[in-house]
C-alpha cells in the first residue's frame, strides 16, 4: 500500500473520531445557548456516546456485508449533513438527537476505516497499516478538543460543527477517488445473524467480559474528568478561553504515547503486572487532579498519569482479547468498544451532576471511586481472564 493511501486512512479515521469529541470543551457555551443547567449538560456527551454504542452494535458489522468504499462514502455524506444540522439546530431535544446521530456515524466511520485499512493491506504490511490508522484515531482524539476550542473562540460552538461538515464533504470526495474497491462482503452471514453472533461473543467470551468491564470503568473515569474540566476552567478565577481549555488535551499525549510500551510488556506475558500498575496510576492520578484549584501544574501531572494508566489498560485489553487470532476480530472490537461507549456516556452525565452539587472536589471523588472500583473488580476477577 502506498504511503499516501495509508496516510489517507489515518487522516480520515482521525477526522471521523474527532466529531465525537468536539462537544467536550464547548459544553459551557452550549449550556448558555440552550439554557441547560450545569447538572444536565453532560447529557450532550451521553447522547453522543449512546450513538457510539448503537454504531458498534448495529452499523459497524455492515462492513462485513457491504462494499466498504461505497459504505464509507455514504457514511461521510450523512455525517456531513448531520454536522450541519447540529450547527443550525434551535432546540435542546433536537440537539440531543443530532448529537446521538453524530456519535453513531462518527464511530461507524472510524471503526469501519480501521477494518477497511486492514482488508486493503497485504498480509506482510497489515500491522503497519492498521497501526498507522489507529495512530490517526489517537491524534484525532487529542486534537479534537484543541480544534473545537480554537474555532469555538473565533466562530462560536456552532461554527465548529459547520466547519467540520465542510471538511467531511471534502473527505468524502477524497475517499471516493483514492480508496480501492474491495469485494463485497467478507461473510455469508445474514445481517440478523451477524448481529446475533456479536451478542453470542459477549455471552461466551470470558476475557471479553472481564476486560470489557475494566474498559467501561476506565472510560467512565476518563469522561468524569474531561466532561467536567471545562466548567471550572471557564469560570473565575481562570476564565480560560476554549482554545486554552482544549490545549489541555495535548498534555495527555506524553502519558498516552508512553502507554504504547504496555503492548510490548503484555507480549512478554506481563499482562497482570501491567494491568495492576495501570490501575494504580489511574487511581493515583486523582490526587494531583484534586489539587487543580491551587496548582495548574498539579493538573498537568494528573492528566499525564490519567492518560498513561488509562491507555495502558486499553492497549493490554485489546491485546488479550485478540490473542486467539479469531476470525471474528471486527465483531470483537465492536463488542469491546461497546463497553467503552457505555462507560463514556455514564461518566459524562455523572460528572456534570457531581460538579453541580459538589464542585471540583465532588468530580475528583467520583473519579477516584470509579478508579478504585476498577482496581477491586480486577483483583476479584483476574484469575478468570489472565
Amino acid at each position: 500500500m502506498p504511503n499516501t493511501r495509508t496516510s489517507l486512512f489515518a487522516t480520515a479515521a482521525g477526522m471521523s473520531v474527532a466529531n465525537v469529541y468536539y462537544a467536550q470543551p464547548l459544553l459551557d457555551a452550549v449550556a448558555r445557548d440552550f439554557a441547560i443547567p450545569e447538572a444536565a449538560i453532560g447529557g450532550i456527551v451521553t447522547a453522543t456516546q449512546l450513538g457510539c454504542a448503537l454504531a458498534l452494535l448495529f452499523v459497524v458489522p455492515l462492513g462485513d456485508l457491504l462494499e466498504r468504499r461505497r459504505l464509507m462514502l455514504a457514511q461521510a455524506l450523512l455525517l456531513a449533513a448531520i454536522l450541519a444540522a447540529v450547527g443550525m439546530v434551535q432546540s435542546a431535544p433536537l440537539l440531543l438527537a443530532a448529537m446521538l446521530v453524530t456519535g453513531l456515524l462518527g464511530t461507524a466511520m472510524t471503526q469501519g476505516l480501521i477494518a477497511y485499512a486492514a482488508s486493503s493491506a497485504g498480509e506482510h504490511e497489515r500491522g503497519r497499516v492498521v497501526g498507522a490508522t489507529q495512530g490517526g484515531v489517537f491524534v484525532g482524539l487529542l486534537l479534537a478538543r484543541v480544534v473545537a476550542g480554537g474555532i469555538g473562540d473565533v466562530a462560536g460552538w456552532r461554527g465548529v460543527y459547520l466547519c467540520s461538515a465542510g471538511a467531511m464533504l471534502l473527505l468524502a470526495a477524497l475517499l471516493w477517488r483514492r480508496l480501492p474497491t474491495l469485494e463485497r462482503g467478507l461473510t455469508n452471514l445474514s445481517y440478523p445473524a451477524l448481529i446475533a453472533s456479536m451478542l453470542d461473543l459477549l455471552r461466551r467470551h470470558r476475557v471479553l467480559q472481564v476486560r470489557g468491564v475494566l474498559a467501561l470503568l476506565m472510560f467512565a473515569a476518563f469522561n468524569v474528568f474531561w466532561s467536567a474540566l471545562v466548567l471550572p476552567l471557564s469560570a473565575a478565577p481562570y476564565n480560560f478561553s476554549h482554545t486554552a481549555i482544549g490545549a489541555f488535551g495535548l498534555v495527555g499525549a506524553a502519558g498516552a504515547l508512553a502507554a504504547t510500551h504496555a503492548g510490548r510488556l503484555a507480549d512478554r506475558g506481563l499482562e497482570r503486572q501491567v494491568t495492576l500498575g495501570a490501575l494504580l496510576l489511574l487511581l493515583l492520578a486523582w490526587l494531583p487532579l484534586a489539587l487543580m484549584p491551587v496548582s495548574l501544574w498539579a493538573l498537568v501531572i494528573g492528566i499525564v498519569l490519567l492518560d498513561l494508566g488509562g491507555q495502558a489498560i486499553h492497549v493490554t485489553n485489546q491485546g488479550m482479547i485478540f490473542r486467539n487470532g479469531s476470525a471474528a476480530h471486527s465483531r470483537l472490537v465492536g463488542a469491546y468498544m461497546l463497553f467503552y461507549a457505555v462507560g463514556s456516556g455514564l461518566g459524562a452525565i455523572a460528572s456534570t451532576q457531581a460538579y453541580a452539587y459538589a464542585g471540583w472536589s465532588g468530580v475528583c471523588l467520583l473519579g477516584s471511586a470509579i478508579s478504585l472500583t476498577a482496581l477491586l473488580f480486577w483483583t476479584a476477577t483476574r484469575k478468570l481472564s489472565d
